[in-house]
């Protein structure tokens, strides 16, 4: 088995060399202790500097498995995963392993809800794509239908729209270059207004029939929500603040939509929870950008990417200074309501949340994990003060608005202290700046910064595993940390390629205020010793991956890891993907490529039934990501010419953002033999 990997390891190609990853905001300016000095106490500098770290020292510190300890001396031990694993590559379709079929269930533009019109490209309204679905389909949640179910063949699914990509949507514009501060010249109201209606989130009544997955299409529980016409509720200590009032809205309390919304969870009472994430690229000032409020830096506020400032009053700083504040919530949602207002959550705190997975401790208090997905931000969880209760929903539903946020920090032994974000706690004062419990929430960054919170690798999506209790963190990529600025938890400077952290309450208590950290994955090519790779010794060619964003825990305890590697994939030779991860005994570690992406998409929201027999899949931007580096195209997308035509390969259709639903043709569990 051993000389079998062998030989798969050297069919693959060399590509491993670090590589700069898409900036996502910018870098927290916090000086708080980052364990660096602690690294040196135990590592020598020259260790460090040659190869980040000595994989021999993070074995000691980190995890028991290490990419190759030589032949094992006993017979192979059976990993609970059993799939044919697909290899590394890069081209116009998307593929999954031998045994399985891949749908398209809905893709952008299609009808929503039952008077919606037929999707027509080069004819687009704002008002019609309130009622298709949205552009960037992210985060996917299952709710079976009844409610207090556990079907896995009716239920209804709500899908976060996170942003939108104008070159892509928009016959004849072509590039704004709006990452890049460009000057928008092609943009008008009306495309502006058709944007805010593709993002937000869209609720659809699905059901398998013959072992096909259908939207029903007449059904009353199918929804948009968006950004430029859904009104929305703040609740929580932050609602009503000075900070959270507009000319629009004195009260403080309603907000219309919200913005970049990307991973989320689903609450044990039945309603889901979509993070805000980035939620600065929306905001635009006349004046110079790099003069602004503290604030508004720490938030990287205005971003720019987008036109909608120029346009729209609320998105211009200096004519609506406050509205930002209301924007970078948990905003939680009732799908099986259709008249029900969504509400943000403002005692989860203000950041660019990824998602918030939600569990009910055994005393009955909720908890709510959240990542800060940005280079060097911080690792979240909110356990609320009152008690989930099983038989009634109603006593529920504002569990999310009275509790403790934490910040984490790392210590060098292993362990992570939870600091509460309370005013009145340390420096969380008045005469630190801290006038009140919702200036803590609205300024949660800051909080964080004065608490001396540990500074991550852009902690993103993070799962409880239901069968464990254990945690799991992606930690993306930072291309920004430098030797100086390494420790224990995030062991690698110039980490370009990302890590997964694996967390273990005392006793499964999750609203303790510690508990102890390992690192699961070091992630990149594992033949590059530059590198740092940590990976089971029995992980294939086509097994290691590259920058961890979403994952999901089937009802089995199973890890699945979905990629990010943003425009930069050229460098790995593969698109992004779906991997299946063992995180216990001999083949911990161990990773295998399921499912892979076409070229310039990502892997968003991978979803689960309660029978695990279907895995929802959210393909989003494909032909955006890197199109200059796929061999034969060689150039920057556009409407007119994508670098790949998915899921259509029609001369009349764009490339469109699609959910794929992945069953197994012999209708069987995922992942099992």
């Amino acid at each position: 088995m051993q000389d079998n990997i062998q030989n798969r390891l050297a069919q693959a190609s060399n590509k491993g060399e670090a590589y700069e990853l898409s900036e996502n905001i910018p870098r927290n300016p916090s000086d708080a202790r980052t364990l660096g000095d602690v690294i040196h106490q135990r590592f020598s500098r020259r260790s460090m500097m040659k190869g980040t770290l000595a994989v021999s020292a993070m074995t000691a510190v980190a995890s028991s498995t290490v990419f190759f300890r030589g032949n094992a001396a006993h017979a192979a031990p059976q990993p609970t995963f059993s799939f044919d694993e697909i290899a590394h590559g890069a081209d116009v379709n998307h593929h999954v392993a031998p045994g399985y079929q891949a749908d398209i269930l809905i893709r952008w533009g299609d009808p929503v809800t039952a008077d919606a019109p037929p999707f027509d490209p080069h004819q687009q309204t704002p008002e019609s794509q309130e009622k298709q679905f949205g552009y960037n389909n992210d985060y996917v949640g299952y709710l079976p239908l009844p409610l207090g179910s556990d079907n896995a063949s009716h239920g209804l699914l709500f899908i976060n729209h996170e942003y939108t990509n104008e070159e892509l949507m928009f016959p004849g514009l072509g590039r704004q270059d709006t990452f890049g501060g460009g000057d928008f010249s092609g943009m008008t109201q009306a495309l502006i207004d058709i944007e805010m209606s593709a993002h937000g989130g869209s609720i659809l009544e699905v059901k398998k029939e013959n072992g096909k997955w259908q939207v029903v299409r007449d059904s009353p529980y199918n929804r948009r929500i968006t950004t430029r016409t859904t009104e929305m509720r703040l609740s929580g200590p932050a609602a009503g603040d000075a900070l959270m009032k507009t000319s629009a809205d004195p009260t403080g309390t309603q907000v219309m939509g919200m913005l970049n919304n990307c991973a989320g969870g689903v609450t044990p009472w039945g309603t889901v929870l979509s993070g805000e994430e980035n939620i600065r690229g929306y905001f635009w000032t006349e004046g110079d950008s790099k003069a602004v409020a503290a604030p508004y830096k720490r938030y990287g506020i205005p971003g720019k990417w987008y036109a909608w400032g120029k346009f729209h009053d609320r998105f211009d700083i200096d004519k609506e200074p406050n509205e930002c504040n209301r924007f970078g919530y948990i905003v939680e949602v009732d799908p099986y309501d259709p008249n029900s207002v969504p509400i943000k959550r403002t005692a989860l705190g203000r950041c660019a949340h990824e998602g918030a997975d939600v569990v009910v401790n055994a005393d009955g208090r909720v908890v709510a994990y959240t990542g800060d997905d940005a280079r060097f931000e911080y690792l979240y969880k909110f356990v609320s003060n009152g008690r989930f209760d099983p038989n009634n929903r109603e006593a529920n539903r504002d569990l999310l608005d009275d509790g403790t946020l934490y910040a984490a920090r790392f210590n060098d032994d292993g362990t992570v202290t939870w600091l509460p974000l309370v005013h009145g706690h340390g420096p969380l004062t008045a005469e630190k700046g801290f006038r009140s419990q919702a200036e803590v929430l609205i300024h949660t960054r800051q909080a964080a910064d004065a608490l001396g919170a540990t500074p991550m690798d852009r902690p993103e999506d993070v799962e409880v595993n239901p069968k464990t209790g254990k945690v799991y963190v992606m930690l993306t990529n930072n291309s920004k940390r430098k030797p100086e600025q390494v420790d224990l938890a995030n062991p690698r400077a110039n980490n370009v390629f990302g890590h997964i952290v694996e967390l273990t309450p005392p006793n499964g208590d999750h609203a303790a205020t510690d508990c102890k950290w390992e690192i699961l994955i070091k992630a990149g090519d594992p033949r590059v010793p530059e590198v740092g790779a940590q990976y089971n010794e029995l992980t294939s060619a086509n097994g290691w991956f590259a920058s961890p964003d979403n994952c999901a825990i089937d009802h089995q305890g199973r890890l699945w890891v979905g990629t990010d590697q943003g425009p930069n994939w050229g460098k790995t030779g593969t698109t992004d993907g779906v991997y299946a991860v063992e995180t216990e005994g001999e083949l911990r570690g161990l990773s295998k490529l399921f499912y892979r992406v076409p070229v310039g998409a990502e892997i968003c929201g991978p979803e689960f039934t309660p029978d695990d027999k279907t895995l929802f899949i959210a393909v989003q931007h494909p032909a955006a990501d890197g199109a200059k580096n796929f061999k034969g195209f060689e150039r920057a997308s556009t409407f007119e010419d994508p670098a790949t035509r998915w899921p259509d390969f029609d001369d009349r259709m764009p490339a469109r953002p699609s959910v794929v639903a992945i069953t197994k043709k012999d209708g069987g569990v995922i992942g099992a033999a």
